[in-house]
């Protein structure tokens, strides 16, 4: 059985997906174009991420397309999986539901997950799977304790240890997914029985990972991956560790010369206002601490950070793009209902504009040696 916290080739490659619904078909091309170009290097038709990277994570949507690449992938397969399965996923609630409680049901989505997570024999797949080819990072937040849970499949973690009652590895994979995609008001929350250290039974209700600060897990992954209580120990250094962080893309959330807003707009604007200024400080914590080869413009007074470091923790790359104009034209022709995160009528855009800017940005040396 391979050890997947043995990192063979010296850097250890950590690779992490933002949460943003069915945005997350952006975020894929950025994956399929790193998949291509090393595919390209290692003259392997056959690669997938899961070859190359040591530990993928992700929040929501991320946390499906990272679970999908540790289970091995390729970057085309998930894209096939997410066209196919959209409308099921977003199944909505009858009326009342809709505007009481939560927008789409959790059936679809569930059976997906369930349909899919499973052994050769046909059972459950368990979160500690040996079927998951690298480690895995998932977020949710326990709503019931009001804390993020961040889960890895790392076997020397504290609460995986396969001795005691409490071993998260035996959770069924499908439902860590579910949990970290069970936005509030979307769906409803992913109800967990655990164990606790001395075999107690609790039962917590969880939703998604977006709603904790963490929805851009990169500098988390990274902390997990390296502080002594979690116990991995990577080594820190720009040759001996990288990370990828892939988002996915957004529209500026400012509100221009609208000085004063109603409550019900104030209460709509919020949850987005919040996620986005915690994607860009995780973004911003990752570049200070590494070495940033690539990533957009963090903002007029500092720029986008990418410059030479020689104590640098990591090598460190952000793919993300804000929607321009000219993009925003071209996506209102095809629908009306906005950049919604279950505007399934934007998939062919989000592919086809997540394509072209990834071409256009993607290279290796922003995180592996050419």
């Amino acid at each position: 059985m391979k050890d997947i916290t043995d990192v063979q080739s010296g850097r250890a490659r950590l690779l992490s997906f933002d949460g943003g619904g069915i945005r997350g078909l952006f975020a894929l091309q950025y994956a399929k174009r790193i998949e291509s170009l090393l595919r390209t290097k290692t003259g392997n038709p056959e690669l997938v991420l899961a070859d190359h990277f040591h530990y993928i994570g992700g929040t929501s949507t991320g946390a499906i397309i990272a679970a999908f690449l540790s289970w091995g992938l390729a970057t085309e397969e998930i894209e096939i999986l997410y066209r196919q399965n959209a409308i099921a996923m977003f199944q909505k609630s009858g009326w009342t539901k809709r505007y009481t409680s939560h927008k789409f049901v959790a059936a679809g989505l569930t059976d997906f997950l369930q349909n899919f997570f499973v052994e050769e024999d046909g059972s459950a797949a368990t979160f500690g799977s040996d079927r998951l080819k690298t480690l895995l990072l998932i977020v949710t937040r326990n709503a019931s304790t009001g804390s993020p849970w961040p889960l890895s499949n790392n076997p020397d973690a504290k609460y995986n240890n396969p001795d005691s009652p409490g071993n998260n590895l035996q959770i069924p994979l499908w439902q860590l997914v579910r949990a970290s995609t069970a936005a509030p008001t979307f769906f409803p929350p992913e109800i967990l029985e655990v164990k606790g250290e001395a075999g107690e039974k609790m039962v917590f209700a969880f939703e998604d990972g977006g709603v904790t600060p963490f929805n851009n897990p990169a500098y988390l992954m990274k902390i997990m991956a390296t502080l002594p209580e979690y116990n991995l120990g990577w080594k820190t250094g720009a040759d001996r560790m990288s990370i990828v962080s892939i988002g996915t893309g957004g529209m500026k959330l400012g509100r221009g010369n609208r000085f004063f807003l109603d409550v019900l707009s104030q209460a709509k604007n919020l949850p987005s206002s919040l996620i986005g200024s915690f994607q860009q400080y995780q973004d911003l914590l990752c570049r200070v601490h590494g070495e940033c080869r690539y990533g957009p413009p963090i903002d007029g007074e500092i720029g986008s950070l990418t410059r030479p470091s020689e104590n640098s923790q990591y090598l460190y790359a952000r793919y993300d793009k804000i929607f321009s104009p000219e993009d925003l034209k071209t996506a209102e022709a095809v629908t009306k209902q906005g950049f919604t995160l279950d505007n399934l009528e934007l998939m062919d855009f989000l592919c086809e504009c997540g394509a072209a800017h990834a071409e256009q940005v993607v290279k290796l040396e922003h995180f592996d040696e050419v």
